[in-house]
């Protein structure tokens, strides 16, 4: 098995353990390194509204592009593990959590395959909150369409083309609305 490139979106609104959303961050990136994933770019830290609107408090998120000898399956169980580690509980979809951390590329790969990819992208909102996978998707289906995981994707890596529209990161980031970029902000 060869190295394969991943970025991976982090995200937490609910303190854990006495800890700013800052330092579970800090240490979830930490983490992640110590699993034999090489980190070669951290994002900076972005303030966003919680999503969906009302589900909670402002998120803290964040992306970093890491390489790792790790199958995509692989990735899903450490990252996972990771978030158990900082009280991760996946009780409720789209609720508050203590981190999230998201596969949202694993090189060029779509997965398992188009059809089940393009389903999971297509799927209306309201049935988005109410399903979820059964298998891992990538890369993660609604990525162009939110500014909490492009505007961090941009710091790590703008260039990064999606496998199946041929957009670039910068590409996909400038085709959303400016007042939802505005929401994203840098600390």
């Amino acid at each position: 098995m060869g190295t394969s490139n991943m970025i991976v979106a982090l995200g937490a609104n609910q303190p854990t353990l006495e800890k700013s959303l800052k330092v579970t961050l800090g240490q979830a990136i930490q983490s992640i390194g110590e699993n034999e994933a090489v980190i070669r770019a951290t994002s900076r830290f972005y303030q966003t509204p919680c999503f969906p609107a009302g589900a909670g408090p402002d998120y803290l998120n964040a992306a970093v592009l890491i390489q790792a000898d790790w199958t995509a399956t692989q990735a899903l169980a450490i990252l996972h593990r990771i978030e158990q580690d900082f009280g991760r509980a996946r009780v409720q979809r789209w609720g508050q959590r203590t981190l999230d951390l998201d596969l949202i590329a694993y090189d060029d790969v779509v997965a398992p395959d188009l059809e089940t990819y393009q389903h999971w992208r297509d799927l209306h909102i309201e049935t988005q909150k109410m399903r979820a996978p059964d298998q891992l998707i990538l890369p993660h289906p609604r990525l162009q369409d939110r500014a909490f995981v492009l505007v961090p994707m941009a710091d790590v890596a703008p260039d990064w083309v999606h496998p199946v529209s041929g957009l670039s990161v910068k590409q996909m980031l400038a085709q959303l609305p400016q007042d939802e970029k505005d929401l994203v902000v840098a600390l």
